[in-house]
């Protein structure tokens, strides 16, 4: 068993992706709340915003990480979810402080719906990297 950069890799991404699910379970908890009422909007948009500049900085360490170590099937994979964060963030509505959601606009139905969706979709794909990057650290490590 050697230790390389790639394992280096994969152990740091299994971390921080560990932190992501968690966002994306966040995420998909306050939306679940916006619609069911519990919850005031201008408080759950502040924390949910609080969280969108983290989310997006740890994904793009992730993929630093996997450039610098030449794992480009991992980089590839998470390309289209940065570019998404790209898109995203800036196709914002104006806002004062960084973030994405907006407490004027978020109680539509549509827009919870839509960003509940996303919220799942995060998850999904956050808890099948993590999955992938378990093996990715067993294959490199065994290498």
């Amino acid at each position: 068993m050697a230790f390389s950069l790639a394992a280096f890799s994969y152990i740091v991404a299994l971390i921080i992706d560990a932190f992501l699910i968690i966002f994306a379970i966040f995420h998909v908890i306050a939306f679940d709340e916006l619609k069911t009422g519990y919850k005031n909007p201008i408080e759950q948009c502040n924390s949910l915003n609080s969280l969108v500049i983290p989310e997006y900085g740890l994904h793009i360490l992730i993929n630093i990480l996997f450039l610098i170590s030449s794992q480009w099937f991992s980089l590839l994979l998470n390309i289209p979810l940065i570019m998404y964060h790209l898109w995203q963030y800036y196709h914002r509505p104006i806002m004062s402080k960084p973030g994405l959601y907006d407490p004027t606009s978020i109680m539509s139905a549509q827009a919870l719906k839509i960003h509940q969706r996303e919220g799942w979709s995060k998850l999904t794909f956050y808890l099948l990297s993590f999955f992938y990057y378990l093996y990715g650290m067993i294959s490199s490590l065994i290498h």
